[in-house]
């Protein structure tokens, strides 16, 4: 239930200090509220000036009886009084100006102009059988006016801006004193009350909006302009009622709230005991108007003192519209309410236990709460989730509400420790910024260490190695491996430590015995090449192929024939390495082939044959032998055809691995006459052979020559289907040989016409050159002489006249074959460049 319970809108206390004096001799009989100070008004005619504490500034002995109303100017400086023996007074309370007048009946209201201080608004209502309205006149004479009489006494008055409203026995009129006209009547709904017993409620929410409360009826009334069209003799504004609700109780004052409403209600309750009627503690409550009803925001039952005996009449609901202050007056006790801050709303959290709210509160507004801090808040909530036992969520929480402040981490530690939940809060401690003293860090360590050995191992790998003294963890991992030596996750974790102290040697035997899959990282992270010279055969067992790798990339660190010495007595391995540094890089271990060949042999045959085609450096008579010896015919075949042997090894398929396909292959392969004679003289006895030499040799050997060695009479499979194919494949060669011959012939008519239109063109002869036989310039210095020049197609040039003078034949033969050109030339200069230049 409490949970469920909502939030109050409002807080209380009670004004004390002068009140509480005043009050233990005197009742209060009436109160208004200025934004700087407090008018009450006692049973016993005194008018008390009260700061907004409570203390008394100022006292007025204005009546020996009852103070029925005070009322204020919006100034502050002009204050009305009336009481119950008919005395009125209108005075300043910084100035002389005073007005006093005593009537023959009880005055029981009294309301300045809101703008008193003003010269032009010397006015103020009282209301006793009748409402008058006293104005000063040009010659500071007082004059009265009667608004209205003969409906009741007049018991309560609200003047706001130009509209004063009143309410006697009959209803609620408004007046307007610029066009001096009522402008309407509001009558009350329940004549059966006594309107001295439940005086009607009047408050003015704005200028325009007035708040009727009367019995339990709530109207909301507003003041409106009237259309020119409308007037006619009515006046200039009319009301209308926008809102109009019943409430539960008896309504003793009203005051505005933003657009909701202040309702304090007189409550009657029947005693289930005696089943009589008694009168219950009153309540204020906020309300959201609707059209017609409304909706209760919140309710709150007041304690005042001397609630028991009071009437609706006794209370008094005054409000200060600057702060919102909200006053419940009654005989004997004032009491003060006030919208709840941001503080008010944290207290109500955490007094509802709500802490993490109110975290969220104070964080948000952390600039406007006075009363409580964000951090008091969150040792509080944590110090309330420890309690529950909610020990992860205290231990995360501490993360964002400590912060940074390293002395409030080690307290909060140490509590964590005193409940024994130190692995709660470890996941969260600062690892950075701040760090904590490292016997904290230790402390955790330890406890995971005495029961937890896999969370020790995750902190030890989370936790920067230097938040602690790392010798004293390394000693206590070691005593615990002492009871304990083959634990993996202990001797994993010290690999590690001993890794942040730079002990990789350890380490690294820690490593490979665990055979650990980092051990290639720890070596590569911090170059222990030279710690793992005589551990290679462990780093091979452990994972072959990364060892091989990270050897062969670091070859001038640890050398081929340092790891091929460390590997002699794992051939296996030895073998693996070999291999992949063959495959890198078919030199680097050339004095290793021939001891390759045996390991290829012994341990993977499938790579044998590529190794001997791709190695220029393996022994081929060793090959051969211990490939003869294995049996190995395919690599022994190879090793024969590369030796020269092709004979044997032709004989070694036909014989050993009867593949006449392989056969032909091969022979296609050595491409040698007799090795092709050998092969049909192998295969003229075994009729499948005959069928594939007859369906693959067409385009090497004659097939004539094996055909005509068939003897007669011998069955030959699919003999007809093979000479078919026989005579497809020599009508395909006559069809290429046509093809290619046209192609040539096409081409070699291309080729010749752009070899004369090569040797057409002109050449270029100018002063630069010379004759290849006299060595003079080929030109002459005078153009205008006569001269002839020779120039070959290879650019060689002769005079004419050093050239012997062969015949015209011999010319023209000689034209032909060395492709001559002649230039008899016999210009002037001029022409001689025009020449030059058409050459070009």
């Amino acid at each position: 239930e409490e949970e469920s319970e909502e939030e109050p809108k409002l807080k209380y206390e009670r004004l004390s200090n002068g009140v509480t004096e005043i009050l233990q001799k005197d009742a209060a009989s009436c109160m208004t509220v200025h934004d700087k100070f407090l008018a009450l008004g006692t049973h016993y005619g005194k008018v008390y000036l009260l700061d907004v504490q409570g203390n008394i500034t100022q006292k007025f002995d204005v009546s020996p009886v009852k103070i029925n109303q005070i009322s204020l100017d919006e100034s502050g400086e002009h204050m009305g009084v009336c009481s119950e023996d008919g005395k009125v007074q209108v005075f300043g309370l910084y100035s002389g100006e005073e007005f006093h007048e005593t009537f023959d009946c009880p005055i029981k209201i009294i309301a300045v102009h809101p703008h008193f201080v003003r010269s032009s608004c010397k006015q103020f209502v009282t209301g006793g059988k009748k409402l008058l309205l006293f104005e000063r006149s040009w010659m500071n004479r007082w004059k009265s006016v009667v608004l209205h009489e003969g409906e009741g006494n007049i018991r309560s008055v609200k003047w706001r801006g130009h509209l004063i409203a009143w309410a006697n026995n009959m209803g609620v009129k408004i007046f307007d004193i610029i066009s001096k006209q009522r402008i309407t009547n509001v009558p009350r709904d329940d004549i059966s009350l006594r309107p001295d017993m439940y005086p009607c409620s009047l408050c003015w929410k704005d200028n325009v909006t007035l708040i009727i409360g009367w019995g339990t009826s709530v109207k909301i009334c507003s003041v409106k302009e009237r259309h020119a069209s409308e007037m006619r003799d009515l006046p200039s504004r009319y009301v209308e009622i926008v809102s109009q609700f019943e409430t539960e109780f008896y309504i003793s004052g009203l005051a505005p709230l933003c657009d909701q409403l202040v309702v304090l209600s007189y409550v009657k309750e029947i005693s289930e005991k005696t089943e009589r009627e008694y009168c219950a503690r009153p309540r204020l409550d906020i309300i959201q108007p609707l059209s017609e009803t409304c909706e209760e925001i919140s309710s709150d039952a007041l304690t005042v003192r001397g609630f028991q005996e009071n009437e609706c009449r006794d209370y008094h609901l005054e409000y200060s519209e600057g702060e919102s202050l909200f006053y419940i007056v009654s005989p004997r006790d004032v009491v003060v309410a006030k919208e709840r801050d941001q503080d008010d709303h944290i207290d109500w959290l955490l007094e509802k236990k709500k802490y993490e709210e109110a975290l969220m509160a104070a964080e948000i507004s952390q600039k406007n709460i006075k009363r409580h801090k964000i951090l008091d808040i969150g040792l509080a909530y944590i110090n309330h989730l420890v309690e529950r036992g909610d020990y992860d969520i205290a231990a995360r929480k501490c993360q964002k509400i400590l912060g940074k402040n390293a002395a409030l981490w080690e307290y909060e530690v140490y509590k964590f420790k005193e409940i024994g939940q130190l692995k709660a809060i470890s996941p969260y401690l600062p690892r950075g910024d701040p760090v904590l003293k490292p016997l904290i860090y230790e402390m955790i360590l330890h406890e995971f260490l005495e029961s937890d050995y896999e969370g020790f191992a995750t902190l030890i790998r989370e936790w920067p190695g230097d938040l602690y003294n790392n010798s004293v963890i390394v000693q206590a991992v070691r005593d615990h491996l002492k009871k304990d030596s083959q634990n993996k996750t202990l001797l994993k974790t010290l690999a590690e430590l001993y890794t942040y102290d730079k002990n990789y040697g350890n380490a690294l035997e820690i490593y490979l015995t665990l055979r650990h899959k980092d051990v290639f990282q720890l070596i590569h992270k911090h170059n222990l090449f030279s710690s793992i010279k005589d551990k290679i055969v462990l780093l091979m067992d452990f994972d072959s192929e990364k060892a091989v790798d990270m050897l062969l990339d670091n070859e001038d660190k640890i050398s081929i024939k340092k790891v091929v010495e460390e590997l002699e007595d794992r051939p296996e391995l030895q073998h693996v390495y070999l291999h992949k540094l063959f495959k890198r890089d078919h030199h680097k271990g050339q004095r290793y082939h021939e001891k390759q060949i045996s390991l290829y042999a012994e341990y993977d045959r499938p790579n044998l044959l590529p190794f001997l085609r791709d190695s220029t450096h393996c022994p081929l008579e060793k090959a051969l032998e211990i490939c003869q010896q294995r049996n190995f015919v395919e690599e022994t075949v190879y090793l024969l055809s590369r030796m020269g042997n092709s004979r044997s090894a032709l004989k070694m398929i036909m014989e050993e691995l009867r593949d006449v396909d392989k056969a032909i292959e091969f022979a296609k392969e050595q491409d040698d006459g007799e090795l092709w004679e050998d092969l049909i003289l192998y295969s003229i006895d075994k009729p499948p052979f005959i069928t594939g030499l007859l369906n693959n040799i067409g385009t090497h050997v004659d097939p004539i020559l094996l055909i005509h060695r068939i003897k007669e009479g011998m069955e030959i499979p699919n003999l007809r289907d093979s000479l078919v194919k026989i005579l497809q494949d020599y009508n395909l060669q006559i069809l290429l040989r046509e093809g290619c011959k046209k192609i040539l012939v096409a081409d070699s008519l291309s080729l010749l016409k752009k070899m004369h239109r090569t040797q057409m063109k002109g050449a270029l002869v100018d002063e630069e050159n010379i004759c290849e036989s006299c060595l003079s310039p080929i030109l002459p210095s005078d153009a205008a002489k006569p001269f002839s020049v020779v120039v070959f197609h290879c650019r060689h040039m002769f005079h004419k006249e050093c050239l012997p003078m062969p015949s015209m034949e011999q010319w023209d033969n000689l034209m032909l074959k060395d492709g001559l050109m002649m230039f008899p030339l016999a210009f002037s200069g001029a022409s001689i460049a025009l020449m030059e230049q058409s050459i070009s």
